[in-house]
Formats: C-alpha cells, sequence, structure tokens
C-alpha cells in the first residue's frame, strides 16, 4: 500500500475539522436549529453538519484528482477517462443527495422540534435524483454473485433499476436511524470504514479511496457531533451516508458486502414500518437515563432505551456494537 495516498484523507479530515466549527457559528446565526430531545433541558443544536462533510469528501477527492493529473503519485489507482467518469459521476450523486437533504433541513417548525422539509412520500422520488448520474454513465458491473444462486446476469436492469433502487433505499434507511448524538456518524464510521478495506482488498481502489475520504471526514464531524453534541448531521448528512454505500457499492461491484452491513437499518426499516413510521428513535431523559414510552419496539434504540437503564452514550456504544457485529460478517459470507 502506497501510504502517501493517506494524506488525501487527511485533507478532507481538516478540512471538516475547521469548517464545522465556523458552521455551528452560522447555522445558529440564521436559525437552523432544533431541540435536542434526549437532554432534560432540551437546548437548540444546529442541524445539517452534511454540509462541511461534503466538503471535507471534495476537497480530499479534487486534491486526489489534481496531484494524479498534473504529477503522479506512484498509488497503485491509475486515472484513465473511464475512472475519472465514474469519479466525477459518484462525487455528482453525492451533492445533490446532500442538497436533497438540505432541503428538508431549512424547513424548522416553530418550535423547533424537528425540521418539517419533505414529506415521506416526496422523499423517495425527490432522492431518485441522486441516482442519474451513476445512470447514465452506467456504473458498476451488470451481474451480481448471490448464495446458491451464483452469478445472475441483470443487463439494462443493473443501471436503470437496481442502481437507482440502491440509492433511493439506502439514502431513506439511514436517515431512519438517528435521534442520538453521535449515532448516525459512529455507525457511518464503522460501516464506511469496513467497505472500505474491503473494497481496497479486493482491488477496488476507485471504491476505496472514496470509502477513505469519507471515513476522515466522519471522524472529523464526530468530533463535534458526539455527545454532548455541538451539531446535528441532518438530513444532509444521513441521506449523504445511505448515497455513499451505494456509490461505494456500485463503483466498487461490492454490493453483497453493502448489503450485509446494511443489515442494521433493514431492520429498522422492519421496526418503523411496525408504527407506521410515526415512532421516533429518541426518547427522554430521566434521572441522566433515557427511556422511550412504546408499548412495542419501533426501533433499534428502543431495545436499550424502554427500561430506562442506559445513558445516551450507552446506547450509542451498544449501536455501535451491533454495526460491528453486521460490518464484520462481510468478510465471512
Amino acid at each position: 500500500m502506497n501510504y502517501f495516498i493517506l494524506i488525501y484523507g487527511l485533507i478532507s479530515f481538516f478540512i471538516v475539522l475547521l469548517l464545522t466549527s465556523w458552521l455551528i457559528k452560522y447555522l445558529r446565526k440564521i436559525g437552523l436549529i432544533v431541540k435536542d430531545q434526549n437532554k432534560k433541558d432540551k437546548p437548540l443544536i444546529p442541524i445539517s453538519g452534511g454540509l462541511t462533510v461534503l466538503a471535507g469528501i471534495f476537497a480530499g477527492l479534487f486534491s486526489f484528482i489534481f496531484v494524479r493529473t498534473f504529477f503522479g503519485d506512484g498509488s497503485n489507482f491509475i486515472i484513465n477517462d473511464h475512472n475519472l467518469m465514474l469519479l466525477f459521476a459518484g462525487m455528482t450523486s453525492l451533492l445533490i443527495i446532500t442538497l436533497v437533504g438540505f432541503l428538508d433541513d431549512i424547513l424548522i417548525n416553530k418550535s423547533h422540534d424537528s425540521s418539517i422539509g419533505l414529506r415521506q412520500w416526496q422523499k423517495p422520488l425527490i432522492t431518485l435524483t441522486a441516482a442519474i448520474p451513476l445512470m447514465v454513465v452506467s456504473a458498476g458491473t451488470t451481474f451480481m454473485h448471490f448464495p446458491i444462486l451464483g452469478r445472475v446476469e441483470f443487463g439494462i436492469l443493473y443501471p436503470l433499476l437496481l442502481v437507482p433502487l440502491g440509492v433511493v433505499g439506502a439514502s431513506n434507511m439511514v436517515n431512519m436511524l438517528e435521534g442520538y448524538n453521535g449515532l448516525a456518524a459512529s455507525m457511518a464510521i464503522v460501516y464506511i470504514g469496513m467497505l472500505g478495506f474491503y473494497a481496497y482488498f479486493n482491488n477496488r481502489y476507485l471504491a476505496a479511496l472514496i470509502a477513505m475520504v469519507i471515513f476522515f471526514s466522519l471522524l472529523a464531524f464526530y468530533y463535534y457531533n458526539m455527545y454532548p453534541a455541538k451539531i446535528f448531521p441532518g438530513d444532509s448528512l444521513t441521506y449523504l451516508l445511505g448515497a455513499s454505500i451505494a456509490v461505494i457499492a456500485v463503483l466498487g461491484n461490492i454490493e453483497k458486502a453493502a448489503i450485509i452491513s446494511s443489515i442494521p437499518f433493514f431492520i429498522e426499516f422492519i421496526l418503523k414500518a411496525r408504527s407506521k413510521f410515526k415512532a421516533h428513535s429518541y426518547g427522554y431523559e430521566i434521572n441522566g437515563k433515557i427511556k422511550v414510552d412504546y408499548e412495542k419496539i419501533y426501533s433499534l434504540p428502543h431495545i436499550f432505551a424502554r427500561s430506562g437503564k442506559y445513558t445516551e452514550k450507552q446506547i450509542v456504544f451498544f449501536m455501535i456494537l451491533i454495526q460491528i457485529l453486521f460490518s464484520s460478517l462481510i468478510w465471512f459470507i
């Protein structure tokens, strides 16, 4: 491995670290703030941290393209016209999905309880636009490997059907599992990092590169988002994280690994469906612990929050362990 390539990840890291501090002040100034529902006094926290994460991702990838174009760095990844086209298609998808999420963030209800942007039926339709760049360049391969069935050829259905389903499905599923300080970012650090290593060891260098800059960007953002959070990810980041899974999977042809790593979100979808998507993941604080009053489990964090025995930090830690478990399965299945 050429460790010089890690510099692009560090560029992403420091861009996010510097910009997020400024963004927190700016979002407070324009009133883009919501209540931290899990805190007793419900402080108002800025929302839409995905903006700086996207900036970090783009800074890292553009730095890579610049160096490789004008100087070359001797790494294993070779920039050619086809790879550049795929890389820019992936970056465009991430840009579109972040802007869609930001549109969902900017409309805050008067009580500042949450954003009231896009309606539930609108979200899948609008997030579909983020799949278009990958569709028009026919990114990925047209076949997939399945247990027992083996290799299945999808032909034109792959770019025109499976790719948009992957982008829309991943974006909206990740968006469902949020509501605790550091939850979305910490889980993403696990699954993006694991997918990046998996892509690298399978010689899928383009996907590994994208995963690396996302990973380092998230590490910097987590510094501000961990308990007690100074900024929330908002839909701008949760949509971005979901689309990142899809982009890495498609460009790296590691769809099976991405699906396995996303199992917690499939479970979350099923649980939320039981409540007709009306239940919240978060609860309320009582004696320093988080409690939810639902009779049934409608979200993965409810497994721990129903008893009222665990703090917010502990619940997030348990969720990280769950994500580590499923992300680790990609090496064995």
